[in-house]
């Protein structure tokens, strides 16, 4: 009885999943700025690669970035990245031409593999709820932001909203909050495409083996060195084989590499050793950051699936100032240097 209900809450495909590889849709050079609100207001400099002042956005603009990635919390304590911030932000990026692609976190904080806290607000409900919750929830941000792209979820390896959500814990459960989100989107704005965001390369066929039967469009993965090897041919193999098996469009959701192991504050860096990075082929230099997004581009058009990829933190400057420690872990990845110049990793986009 349990199984009769859960497949007749999510819209099926059919048993034999026919590739549906978009081919009209413009490669996708996004970046993941979604802290750009909270540095905007310390009114940083930013330079072109003449090293003459611009406008920060325009610098991506015209250098072929088309789309901007914005995490989304449901309530968070300082509100950056909360719901009127992102609808601010969303607004203003599509009136400079940018389309946008929201990441929903379901949560008051980071979600990823490792935690998917459930937001304070909805500590007290019950599974019925939640999914209720979830779906007004979706409704709201698609209804108000109008999305090109959504995530249900963010790098939901372990299931989300935590535990009623766990995959290990209930995976029916997971899956029916993810199809109340999928839902919320298809029924009040059927032409945001619907992302399903997993971390890294093991495990993934696994992961996307389960899901396969909600109607979702595009399979986003997490790729970084650091964490998810160092084989950029497995990294396309993997890319390939999800594609076809599971008939969805693939992009990279997030990656990014530095242009230095220096740093400009106080603050530890997460990628900060030479045994992070893959060499000799891509040190940690502008030529190595380069190289590394320039093969990243290759290896998504050479997927059949392949659609475009996202670089995270690309605004991650030492905005705090030099000796703060609670600044940006991720300076030396950002898409500016240290004076922020913008790096010839634009270049690639």
């Amino acid at each position: 009885m349990i199984l009769l209900f859960f497949l007749a809450c999510v819209s099926c495909k059919k048993d034999t999943i026919e590739p549906i590889f978009s081919d009209n849709l413009t490669f996708i050079s996004a970046v993941d700025i979604s802290s750009y609100p909270e540095i905007s207001a310390t009114d940083p400099v930013f330079y072109d690669f003449d090293g003459k002042p611009k406008d920060f956005l325009e610098i991506l603009k015209e250098n072929g970035v088309n789309v901007v990635r914005l995490r989304l919390w449901v309530n968070p304590p300082k509100g950056h990245s909360g719901f009127e911030e992102v609808n601010q932000f969303s607004q203003v990026l599509k009136a400079k031409g940018f389309k946008v692609w929201l990441a929903l976190h379901y949560s008051d904080t980071w979600a990823d593999p490792g935690q998917q806290v459930i937001p304070v607000l909805w500590h007290d409900l019950g599974f019925t709820e939640l999914k209720e919750r979830v779906y007004t929830y979706t409704k709201q941000v698609v209804d108000e932001i109008n999305p090109d792209f959504i995530q249900i979820g963010n790098e939901v390896n372990s299931g989300f909203l935590h535990p009623i959500g766990h995959i290990d814990q209930n995976s029916q459960n997971f899956l029916e909050l993810l199809n109340s989100g999928i839902q919320a989107v298809r029924n009040n704005s059927p032409n945001t495409k619907v992302i399903i965001h997993y971390a890294g390369i093991e495990g993934s066929d696994w992961f996307f083996n389960l899901v396969k039967q909600l109607d979702f469009d595009i399979i986003g993965l997490s790729y970084y060195p650091i964490w998810h090897g160092k084989s950029l041919v497995l990294l396309k193999q993997t890319m390939e084989y999800l594609g076809h098996a599971y008939g969805r469009d693939v992009l990279i959701a997030e990656t990014a590499y530095p242009f230095t192991l220096d740093w400009n504050d106080w603050t530890n860096n997460i990628v900060g050793l030479e045994e992070h990075l893959i060499l000799p082929d891509f040190p940690a230099s502008m030529q190595g950051q380069k190289e590394f997004v320039k093969q990243i581009r290759k290896l998504l058009q050479e997927v059949d699936a392949g659609i475009g990829f996202c670089y995270w933190g690309g605004e991650l400057i030492a905005w705090k100032g030099y000796q703060s420690t609670d600044g940006s872990p991720w300076e030396n990845q950002a898409l500016f240097d240290f004076q922020n110049r913008a790096l010839p990793v634009l270049q690639e986009f």
